[in-house]
């Protein structure tokens, strides 16, 4: 049990890792092309870091802190990121009626690698999701993000091909609104789970 638990330890802390590099690179990268839609996507992969880093460290503590640290870790990311969500609205919005120029090829080939990242780290989290319900949580959200990481490649072929900048700030700004409709109806409905936590388990940690 302590060698698959060791393994499980290894391959979320590679997955962590993964998810780090990509947000460095998304950042770095929507800051340099001016774009608003990759810049969207790094701050949804910056989300999940606090969600993986506490899911890293729950494996070596009790049972009860365990799951404590993976409640406080999804509360804290949940209001975060619709936090960041209404900046980034906030941005989209200014840029639709102030374009700056966007570097289109970018956004492209980061989205590319990003999505492939991405199912890296849900790879990475499917053996520990065999084990775990939150660790089943966060391998079946990265899968996901896999088709999200596409929108950055969506806003720049649109750009490439219209020659319009506002086309990233639209797909920046639907993604933005996406992000904080869906994390505003899992904090609702998991609301009876943040008042109670002790009806909550995440499953085995040791």
């Amino acid at each position: 049990m302590r060698v698959v638990v060791a393994h499980f330890r290894r391959q979320l802390g590679a997955a962590l890792l993964l998810n780090t590099a990509i947000c460095g690179v998304e950042a770095s990268a929507g800051a340099a092309s001016h774009s608003l839609s990759l810049l969207v996507d790094g701050i949804h992969n910056c989300s999940d870091e606090l969600a993986l880093a506490c899911l890293y460290a729950a494996f070596f503590l009790p049972g009860y802190l365990g799951r404590h640290s993976q409640r406080l870790a999804n509360g804290l990311n949940s209001l975060g990121l619709i936090a960041l969500s209404g900046v980034m609205i906030w941005q989209g919005a200014e840029r639709l009626f102030h374009p700056a120029p966007v570097f289109a090829l970018i956004p492209i080939c980061t989205g590319l690698v990003a999505a492939v990242a991405n199912y890296g780290v849900a790879r990475l989290l499917r053996g520990p999701a065999t084990e775990n319900a939150c660790a089943r949580l966060a391998y079946l959200h990265n899968r996901a993000d896999v088709l999200v990481s596409l929108a950055p490649v969506l806003a720049g072929a649109g750009v490439a091909l219209s020659g319009r900048a506002q086309f990233d700030a639209v797909v920046a700004l639907a993604a933005a609104v996406w992000l904080a409709a869906t994390t505003a109806h899992e904090v609702r409905t998991s609301m009876d789970d943040l008042l109670w936590p002790e009806q909550i388990t995440c499953g085995h940690f040791p």
